[in-house]
């Protein structure tokens, strides 16, 4: 039987809400006994196992021979599949967008989605609308990493806050190398992670499908 991994970004929360339900449910049964103490034992575990479910960290490593392949960053829905200006990095240039939108039960660790070396990181602070509306890509609170990979090609993958999300935990250094198999970060509670490749880059996914972080391969770049 498998055990569940959690990962590092909630240990320290699930403590503390561990301690938090334990003192709450002990002062509670002192005070009432029988069915409804029965009750709130049953509610506390089950707000405890929601957010151990949420904070699963599952062992994933893919294998592929080669380095053109865009593997998903993350668990989730893809939303967009369009070209765009994007303007951080690439002065209003064409590229290629594609987003995932993670819901509060997708698996919320994200992974690099190519090898290469990490260009530059950019941090944002900003609102928190829900991550399905596009404008979050530019007005939430967003971190976005530009990678090159070992072709040459450069990658950008933007991290984005939700509506729930209230932090986001980037990994990615710049002048630091990168793999798939690597986490790039972790992103609390419901967001999105856009990522921009070239214009001649070819897609592998549309909108309404389903990804699995570090095993769908989304995308070919031109390499």
């Amino acid at each position: 039987m498998k055990h569940i991994r959690i990962h590092k970004e909630g240990r320290i929360i699930l403590l503390i809400l561990l301690f938090v339900l334990f003192a709450f449910n002990f002062l509670f049964t002192i005070r009432h006994t029988g069915r409804i103490s029965i009750i709130n034992t049953v509610i506390s575990g089950g707000i405890f196992a929601f957010f151990a479910y949420f904070f699963r960290n599952p062992s994933r490593i893919i294998e592929i021979d080669d380095d053109s392949l865009v593997v998903a960053p993350a668990d989730g829905t893809v939303v967009v599949v369009e070209p765009t200006e994007e303007h951080e990095f690439f002065g209003g240039e064409k590229r290629l967008q594609v987003s995932i939108f993670m819901s509060v039960f997708n698996v919320h660790a994200n992974w690099y989605p190519v090898c290469g070396k990490v260009l530059k990181t950019k941090h944002h602070s900003g609102s928190h609308k829900g991550a399905y509306f596009p404008k979050s890509s530019t007005e939430n609170e967003r971190t976005s990493v530009l990678i090159q990979t070992y072709g040459g090609t450069q990658v950008l993958v933007r991290q984005i806050a939700g509506a729930i999300a209230r932090r986001i935990v980037t990994y990615a250094k710049e002048s630091k190398d990168c793999r798939i198999n690597e986490h790039l970060g972790f992103i609390k509670f419901g967001s999105r992670v856009d990522m921009f490749f070239p214009i001649d880059t070819e897609i592998y996914v549309k909108n309404g499908d389903k990804t699995i972080g570090n095993e769908t391969i989304i995308a070919r770049l031109n390499e």
